[in-house]
């Protein structure tokens, strides 16, 4: 039995039993700020094998954490000190505790389904696991113009500085072992955080992956997302991390000191 078909073949939250291993399990990370009416749509689409869901909620004023709560009895909600998706996406990582973690967006733009395959690749041996549009399999209906010369050009500057091959940079469908959130350290505030995690996983030397995935349209609601100011704020996060030092040296001093 492969690793995608002992998934599939599960009808329940707890690790799935294969032939010779135990899955490990997946906690589902989930930035929320006003999005009730998607996370109506999202939830019932979350794979039941899934460990836990945890939705990070920004305050919001709709009621999304109690249309979750009605949704599904077993997710778990977190409220973010402050704004901002950094913080978000932090806070769900200090809350999770399974053995590895996946983040979704509440909009609907990334497809639940596809939560199979950045555990197969984890499971298979890489580190970290990241989605993309712009690989063989990969799509989006959701970037303008802009948006997508944007993330072109930022994508092979980090080409560049990093000596990295990705294919798309500012996309947040990934995934990784939680035990690797330390050498990650998502200490940024705003949408910037997904390029930033990137990068540390790069300069940490860890075995990344990619893996295709189509990003929708959102189905309700506008998107925080700014294109030029957020776009100057990763650019400014590249060249920032591309002279600082690796977060595993960091760690490893605070471990000393």
């Amino acid at each position: 039995m492969s690793i995608i078909e002992a998934l599939e073949s599960s009808h329940s939250s707890m690790p799935v039993q294969g032939p010779m291993f135990n899955l490990p399990r997946t906690s589902l990370v989930i930035p929320t700020l006003n999005e009730a009416e998607n996370i109506k749509l999202l939830l019932p689409r979350i794979p039941t094998w899934v460990h836990e869901i945890i939705i990070v909620d920004g305050r919001s004023t709709d009621g999304t954490p109690d249309i979750a709560r009605s949704m599904r009895d077993d997710v778990k909600i977190v409220l973010q000190p402050k704004k901002g998706k950094g913080i978000a996406l932090r806070t769900g990582f200090e809350a999770a505790s399974g053995d590895m973690i996946v983040m979704l967006d509440a909009d609907g733009s990334m497809d639940p389904y596809e939560i199979i395959l950045f555990v197969a690749a984890l499971v298979a041996g890489a580190d970290f696991v990241k989605g993309s549009r712009f690989m063989q399999g990969g799509g989006t209906s959701d970037m303008t113009v802009i948006r997508r010369f944007g993330n072109l050009g930022l994508t092979l500057l980090v080409r560049m500085l990093y000596g990295s091959s990705f294919s798309d940079l500012c996309y947040g469908y990934m995934g990784f072992w939680r035990r690797h959130v330390p050498l990650l350290r998502a200490d940024c505030d705003g949408f910037e955080i997904e390029t930033l995690i990137n990068l540390r996983a790069l300069k940490n030397n860890l075995k990344i992956m990619e893996v295709a995935s189509f990003e929708s349209e959102r189905i309700y609601g506008v998107s925080n997302l700014r294109a030029l100011p957020d776009g100057w704020r990763v650019l400014k996060t590249i060249f920032r991390e591309r002279v600082s030092t690796p977060t595993g040296v960091q760690v490893l001093e605070q471990g000393i000191s």
